[in-house]
């Protein structure tokens, strides 16, 4: 249960900020990929997902990575979203523009639950959508109709697939719509000014199920220290979004899973 000051913190005018990981998706059964799940074998290889989520492995071995993602995108049009999905799509119906939500995910469970794109900035992309390898687009484009979402751990793409995985365009092979390890945030794609000036604006960060593992999180999460803005994390372990906390000591840790929490906070919530 929340107590009065984490109340009083929750109803604080101004922009809300809700920053959320591949915690808030766990519960829907999508798996981080980072460990022996995200193993994708090439001949007798296996790869690590640091190696296949990269440009250079997209240009060396395009078909291999397209086959690992369009298997990640079965895996996360497989799952529905939970109730901490449902929670924040229902505090952004609430709160209009106090309402901001900045997410690494790429599963597209958010805007599948309710949540906008105005309103949702999926720095690390969307594995539903695709891009020019070539950026003749200024914005991804949906899949393709035809690209089964059923796709089974190890099979190639056939030679029609990756047809249809291409630009629309200029015809130039398309790419996942998603930040690699090798890549940098940049505005365009993955809205990286944008979520800074939010960081900027907001009366109050809500953290949910991050390790804090990429920098741009990590920055969001600094500047509002800085700034002296309450923080609430939300995770089942610490982390160093709760260690920031305890050194500030504003805001609170409230550690358990984003199903147990996140709902009791949008529903303490004020309306616009």
């Amino acid at each position: 249960m929340l107590d009065d000051s984490l109340k009083q913190i929750l109803r604080t005018p101004g922009l809300i900020l809700w920053l959320t990981g591949a915690g808030v998706s766990a519960e829907s059964g999508i798996p981080t990929f980072r460990g022996k799940e995200g193993y994708w074998q090439v001949g007798s290889r296996n790869y690590q997902p640091e190696e296949m989520a990269t440009w250079a492995a997209f240009q060396e071995m395009p078909d291999e990575v397209w086959a690992w993602y369009l298997y990640r995108r079965g895996v996360c049009r497989g799952a529905e979203p939970n109730v901490a999905h449902r929670a924040l799509a229902k505090a952004e119906e609430r709160g209009g523009d106090r309402f901001l939500l900045v997410t690494q995910n790429v599963d597209g469970l958010h805007l599948r639950a309710g949540n906008t794109l105005d309103r949702t900035y999926q720095i690390h992309g969307n594995i539903d959508f695709m891009r020019c390898s070539n950026e003749c687009l200024p914005a991804p484009v949906p899949m393709p109709q035809g690209i089964d979402v059923a796709w089974e751990k190890g099979r190639p793409v056939t030679d029609c697939e990756l047809q249809a995985l291409r630009c629309p365009s200029c015809g130039a092979p398309a790419r996942p719509h998603v930040l690699w390890f090798d890549e940098s945030y940049d505005e365009a794609n993955f809205r990286f000014e944008s979520a800074i000036d939010a960081a900027k604006q907001a009366t109050l960060l809500i953290v949910v199920g991050t390790t804090g593992a990429t920098s741009l999180p990590m920055h969001i999460g600094t500047i509002t220290v800085q700034r002296g803005i309450p923080m609430l994390v939300v995770n089942p372990e610490p982390n160093p979004f709760s260690a920031l906390v305890a050194r500030t000591r504003s805001g609170a840790f409230l550690q358990g899973t984003a199903g147990q929490w996140v709902p009791q906070l949008v529903a303490t919530l004020p309306g616009r």
